[in-house]
């Protein structure tokens, strides 16, 4: 995951965008911005395609669903054993149960 990166945080260093956008597009007006290291990488790591709009870009942006979360306790719940379909962020691990 990208650390605690929220959508209006990669939007924020995309609002001068013009759409539709291809990846690099999106990198360097993200650099021109100023936008810090993680923004960059997150927006490297999408898939090479045209993007309409930010909505698109932020679905492909690899975000954390629970950026509050402790580094241990996302270890832990990537550990622990869970029924099909439920995310791994809202696993409970077993002491908690």
């Amino acid at each position: 995951m990208a650390g605690s990166l929220t959508p209006e945080q990669v939007l924020d260093y995309l609002t001068e965008v013009d759409y539709p956008a291809d990846k690099d597009t999106l990198v360097d007006a993200a650099r021109r911005v100023g936008a810090p290291d993680e923004v960059v990488r997150a927006l490297r790591a999408i898939p090479p395609v045209d993007y309409d709009n930010g909505a698109e870009v932020v679905r492909s942006v690899r975000l954390d669903p629970a950026p509050e979360r402790s580094a241990s306790l996302a270890a832990e719940q990537a550990r622990t054993a869970a029924p099909p379909r439920v995310a791994e962020h809202m696993r409970i691990p077993p002491e908690e149960r």
